[in-house]
């Protein structure tokens, strides 16, 4: 590690490999404390597989440095857990401390992404796709995390829903000072919430300020010619 305490995470020639095929290669990036960081890239070119890594669960060569006794947090895609099993919110959320969640650090943590305190008597099945986002959010804060790495924290919501997560997201990382990792498909979201765009397609494509690397040419060296994103960024003001 540098003497740059800024840093919270620090990648240096990063490489990935499952069953002996290379995911991931070539990747180098620097997250400073503070920042949102966006992951973008097509399907099937290492984002959630980069994410493992970071969270130890995958072997690799080169090396991932956090700074020492930061705490991580993770929010997957989805809940992965059957919605009609017979748990409650509060039963589910002292899953992941059992021993040491208070009455109040349930209440608390369900408060900090916007939903009521009578929802822990809910059952999973009882509540929406949003809300059963929220609630991961809630079960990634209760760890009291100094980043949060989340994997498409939006990928089955509407489209007002998915404006109210990261609205949910920038203002937790105000409040608690929050560094933020996530994968997202939207550019109009990179835009608006990112410091900082990691361009991944199995190597890195750019890494940088969203207005300076997002240009039509790396674009389209990173979709291959899919047009959908194009749209996006047609509209933007730069």
């Amino acid at each position: 590690m540098t003497s740059d305490q800024t840093s919270v995470l620090r990648v240096v020639d990063l490489k990935i490999s499952v069953n002996q095929h290379v995911i991931v290669d070539h990747l180098n990036f620097t997250v400073e404390s503070g920042d949102v960081v966006a992951v973008i890239g097509p399907n099937g070119a290492g984002k959630t597989t980069l994410f493992k890594a970071l969270l130890g669960l995958l072997k690799y060569s080169g090396n991932i440095t956090w700074r020492p006794g930061v705490k991580i947090g993770y929010v997957p895609q989805r809940m992965e857990i059957e919605t009609d099993i017979p748990l409650t919110i509060r039963e589910f959320l002292r899953l992941r401390q059992a021993s040491t969640a208070s009455e109040a650090s349930l209440r608390e943590a369900i408060q900090s992404v916007s939903l009521p305190v009578a929802m822990l008597d809910s059952g999973l099945g009882e509540i929406s796709v949003g809300q059963r986002q929220r609630i991961l959010i809630a079960w990634a804060l209760l760890g009291k995390p100094d980043v949060l790495l989340f994997d498409e924290p939006t990928a089955d919501i509407d489209i007002q829903g998915q404006e109210s997560i990261y609205q949910l997201l920038h203002h937790l990382q105000d409040q608690m000072k929050l560094t933020i990792i996530l994968i997202s498909h939207d550019l109009n979201i990179v835009y608006k919430y990112a410091v900082k765009v990691l361009c991944l397609n199995r190597t890195q494509v750019c890494f940088g300020l969203p207005e300076d690397v997002l240009t039509p040419q790396q674009l389209q060296q990173l979709y291959g010619g899919e047009h959908t994103f194009y749209h996006h960024l047609e509209g933007h003001q730069h």
